[in-house]
């Protein structure tokens, strides 16, 4: 039986009594509510998350609005797309994970490139895109945007929920949390139908509802004969090398890895994003060898790192394979990951920190270095390869190539080493990963386990929100075209982010030609002489024209010093590129005429 009495059952009721129910009804005090809209907001905030990087729209935009008058920093972008890049790219410098916030349908669509993109590259990230309601998406009645959006991004990254009621909102967003975080970071996609922002409840209940998650990435401590086994392998090694991944960077176990790296002596690669764990100037880096050491190592320490394409799969004349099997020892935190591509000798299940203070440990006071025969044949190459690059940077021909431009650009790094630095491309990225030195840990941003293009702008947005420093950005200008609106974002927000365009004119270089003598451009050549600082300077940024080294290092210094939203269109002779940059042999044709 209800106990609360209608206005009609009390009209019935002797009119003193009716009076007197009426005189408590209304002095009784009304209950606070709260709603959808401020439960997700309350709830990562709860969780330590300040940032949201999204596009506003339905159902989303009051959201938005509403998120900021909280306090919270929303940074919107001109493409869904590029705000989950940013999303990504915040997760894997913070250890959090990155927010990024779309509409429906064709906005949930372009987010979910972005989210793959985390998953394949271990970032953590939760794209929450507002969605049609369940009862008519189901039926098919056709809907504003109707789509199945939690069924389109299961396949495509690590966990996706769906929350339909207020009171779930706190367990929904613990679990994306949680689930981006554990064991391998990676993609989770969150679904919030329109009606469940306007849903209310009691403020208490609702708050009560909301979780703040603890310890979602606990530490995995390796077992003990693993690690054993790993120190026995390193042991009798007699030309072992370190290889640093991505994953290694994620980690932040920086005094460890390098304390590892020092105390064995053994010589150690980074991959590009995992550049500055040690500086690239460091004595044991065999980066300036790199050829050399993956072909005549013997033994193989592999952190954070995976034998995939970007290391030939483990296999091929790339590891010397004419020469005899090599061992591996692989530092990761899935146990599905070992035996991938090659048996992994000595397998280390366990967070990175974890296992590389676990070897530390167990190297002891007395671990003997890698045979002077194996450093010393390193040391070799390497003077011989930095020699020769140096000849070639010092060269400043006009147009500039790829490396007098770029050795500009590796000056300026150096002087600046807390400088976050993104860089995507065919040659700009190829050059660049050899040529640009890194001296701190998760300074470089680049294209990740699938090389792909379009990650320069959301990765520079992020970059100078979460670390409030300089950014420079060197794209190719076909890398540039993807995300190249964003600049717009960049000038709105004042952020300190200086883009280099490397203009050669097309795609890999702009001197193809079509054969068919139709008027049509060959498809890989761009408008001749494009002047990309004027897109800058249309938002009110600074647009700089460089046709030299001179011109460059002038521009560049002055941007990074003043911190202004800064684009220097970069003349690259535009017979300098080649094909594909280093991966040609993916490109099957150019492949076979090689």
């Amino acid at each position: 039986m209800s106990s609360v009495t209608t206005d009609k059952q009390a009209a019935a009721l002797d009119p003193a009594i009716a009076r007197a129910i009426k005189n408590i009804a209304d002095e009784a005090p009304e209950q606070e509510t709260t709603d959808g809209f401020h439960l997700v907001i309350d709830a990562l905030k709860l969780n330590g998350i300040d940032t949201i990087f999204g596009l506003p729209g339905i159902p989303i935009t009051d959201l938005t609005r509403m998120a900021q008058a909280e306090g919270m920093r929303v940074i919107s972008f001109r493409h869904e797309q590029h705000a989950g890049n940013a999303a990504a790219a915040a997760g894997f410098l913070t250890q959090k994970p990155g927010i990024c916030l779309t509409v429906s349908a064709p906005g949930f669509l372009n987010g979910l490139t972005a989210l793959a993109n985390a998953t394949t590259n271990c970032f953590p990230m939760i794209l929450i895109s507002g969605s049609s309601e369940r009862e008519i998406v189901d039926l098919q009645q056709g809907d504003y945007e109707e789509m199945d959006q939690l069924a389109i991004a299961k396949p495509l990254c690590k966990a996706a929920f769906r929350v339909l009621h207020a009171q779930d909102i706190g367990v929904g967003i613990a679990r994306a949390i949680r689930a981006a975080l554990s064991g391998r970071p990676g993609g989770v996609y969150l679904d919030l139908p329109a009606k469940l922002f306007s849903q209310t409840m009691e403020a208490a209940a609702g708050k009560a509802s909301l979780i703040k998650v603890v310890d979602p990435a606990p530490r995995q401590i390796p077992a003990a004969d693993a690690v054993k086994r790993a120190l026995d392998l390193l042991k009798g090694a007699k030309r072992p090398l370190i290889l640093l991944g991505k994953g290694a960077a994620y980690a932040q176990a920086d005094a460890d890895i390098r304390a590892l790296v020092e105390k064995s002596g053994i010589p150690y690669l980074p991959m590009s994003m995992a550049k500055g764990l040690l500086p690239d100037t460091h004595e044991q880096s065999a980066a300036a060898a790199r050829s050399y050491v993956l072909q005549e190592a013997d033994v193989v320490l592999l952190v954070g790192a995976r034998l995939n394409w970007l290391l030939s799969h483990g296999k091929g004349k790339t590891w010397g394979a004419e020469k005899g099997a090599k061992k591996f020892i692989q530092i990761d935190i899935a146990p599905t990951e070992i035996d991938s591509n090659v048996a992994i000798e000595a397998p280390v299940i366990g967070d990175i920190g974890s296992c590389v203070s676990a070897l530390l440990a167990g190297m002891g006071s007395n671990w003997a270095k890698p045979p002077a025969e194996w450093t010393g044949a390193i040391a070799e190459r390497k003077d011989k390869n930095l020699s020769k690059m140096a000849q070639t940077l010092a060269a400043r021909p006009s147009p500039m190539n790829f490396h007098s431009a770029l050795a500009v650009i590796r000056e300026q790094v150096r002087q600046r080493p807390d400088a976050m630095f993104v860089n995507e491309g065919a040659n700009t990225l190829d050059f660049a990963r050899s040529i640009v030195d890194m001296y701190e840990p998760r300074k470089r941003l680049d294209v990740g386990t699938w090389g792909i293009m379009g990650i320069g702008m959301g990765f520079s947005v992020a970059a100078a929100v979460v670390t409030g420093k300089p950014v420079i950005a060197v794209e190719g200008d076909s890398a540039f075209g993807f995300s190249g609106m964003e600049v717009e974002t960049i000038c709105r927000y004042n952020l300190p982010v200086c883009v280099i365009v490397f203009n050669n004119n097309g795609v890999y270089r702009g001197t193809d030609v079509n054969s068919s003598g139709t008027p049509d451009v060959a498809p890989t050549v761009f408008v001749k002489n494009a002047r990309y600082d004027k897109l800058m300077e249309a938002f009110g940024g600074v647009g700089v024209h460089a046709t030299t080294a001179d011109e460059l290092q002038k521009a560049l210094a002055e941007a990074v010093a003043s911190g202004r939203p800064t684009l220097i269109n970069a003349v690259i002779d535009e017979t300098a590129g080649t094909e594909s940059g280093r991966i040609t042999s993916l490109n099957p044709a150019t492949a076979k005429k090689k």
